[in-house]
């Protein structure tokens, strides 16, 4: 079997008929060669500084500075002091790690003073709080075990892969994104069908940059005596008047079934978390086996606990974040070019062409800006862009010089939309 590698995605090397592990892994090392020779090698680049506007990177051996647009630290909370100070604090107190899973000894205090937090955040003090290692693992681990081969799973086209992960065991549908009409009739065929039936759906949705229609898929999800899960790891901190995400515009912070989460992005840490009424946390603590035998966060995850804080103590940190978003996204737009539907610090360059995108990449890094192409099956084959985060860290500066590299670009590449 032959793969055109300059139209190849790493998705065609998932599984090749009648090539063995080995032969997969060789051909795809192959692949990889072919990138780098193309400079087309924008993953895995090693940082040498840490989450930052800029970042130090090492390619080739050369150590350069480069305006980065990869990093999901939405307020620049890994970078506080308080936080820094919080973490120390964490290390000095327990050490660098807990030794076990929480069922058998590795649960400390703290883990449970950060599920405290995190429940008194989002209102649901009378409900339960989860932690996982990462917010993969909450998705994934939660649905695993509360969706079985008797219920449904429907999801949103759009939502993160370890949703779809999680679904591995049980009946899934998919509607188009945001398309209500297709959900309700998924919704009324499922009815009288499945024993559990669970809408899944993200707050801020990764690639575009958009929001759910929660607000009315809510009202649709208890017409027909569904559950509502909501993932709003890009929401939290970046949306809501106080931070508090997209389901606090929308105003179902209280009325949700389940809500998931990260504390990788605003709350600056390491980790995942599942707010669900008490009893269904409790089955999970006990039944999720990801759970189960996998060890607690570490000490230094005392940080989380004061990014929480900061959330309402500095607010200032969510207002510069919208000026650096709304100053960036009206650059682009003026330039020509197309950012979709994006309403949060998620900024896609929309450009269709691979091969294009590709350069785009390329060209960027070369001048000192660090981004991520993103291509199938991340989104459609024929939708791949450029995607960028845009952080509390930024200044002006490091968005103008992005802007005028994007303004070089397009007059070489003819990107602009016409």
């Amino acid at each position: 079997m032959s793969i055109d590698f300059e139209t190849a995605t790493f998705k065609d090397f998932e599984n090749i008929s009648d090539y063995d592990i080995a032969q997969r892994a060789n051909y795809f090392y192959e692949f990889l060669d072919h990138m780098k020779s193309r400079g087309h090698m924008n993953y895995r680049l090693k940082n040498t500084s840490g989450s930052n506007a800029t970042l130090n990177i090492d390619i080739a051996n050369q150590n350069k500075n480069y305006v980065s647009f990869v990093s999901s630290d939405y307020l620049g909370f890994t970078q506080h002091p308080k936080v820094k100070e919080a973490a120390i604090e964490g290390i000095e107190k327990y050490g660098t790690g807990t030794g076990a899973s929480p069922l058998i000894g590795g649960y400390f205090d703290y883990h449970n003073a950060i599920e405290k937090k995190i429940a008194d955040f989002f209102g649901r003090d009378e409900e339960e709080v989860i932690l996982f290692t990462t917010g993969y693992a909450a998705n994934s681990a939660t649905l695993q075990i509360l969706m079985q081969k008797e219920d449904i799973a429907i999801l949103d086209m759009g939502v993160h892969a370890s949703v779809h992960e999680g679904c591995a065991f049980t009946n899934k549908k998919t509607f188009p994104h945001n398309n209500l009409e297709a959900l309700e009739h998924v919704l009324k065929v499922s009815e009288n069908t499945y024993r559990t039936k669970l809408v899944i759906l993200d707050g801020v949705y990764s690639q575009e940059g958009d929001t759910s229609r929660a607000k009315e898929i809510y009202d649709l999800v208890k017409k027909y005596n569904a559950y509502l899960m909501v993932d709003d790891a890009h929401g939290v901190g970046v949306m809501g008047k106080t931070g508090r995400g997209a389901l606090e515009d929308d105003g179902l912070l209280d009325k949700v079934d389940f809500i998931t989460g990260t504390c990788s992005k605003t709350f600056g840490n390491l980790g995942g978390y599942v707010i669900a009424n008490k009893k269904i946390a409790s089955f999970l603590k006990f039944q999720s086996r990801q759970h189960i035998f996998s060890v607690t966060a570490p000490p230094s995850s005392f940080g989380i606990l004061k990014a929480i804080d900061l959330i309402d103590e500095e607010p200032f940190w969510k207002d510069k974040l919208w000026d650096n978003i709304n100053y960036f996204k009206t650059g682009l737009n003026d330039l020509g070019l197309d950012t979709g539907i994006t309403c949060s610090a998620i900024i896609p360059v929309k450009i269709g062409d691979q091969s294009k995108m590709w350069d785009i990449g390329r060209i960027l890094l070369e001048e000192g800006v660090y981004t991520n192409p993103i291509m199938y099956p991340a989104v459609p084959r024929k939708d791949a862009r450029i995607r960028m985060t845009v952080t509390a860290r930024h200044e002006k500066e490091h968005l103008d010089k992005t802007l005028n590299v994007f303004d070089d670009i397009n007059k070489k590449l003819h990107i602009a939309k016409k």
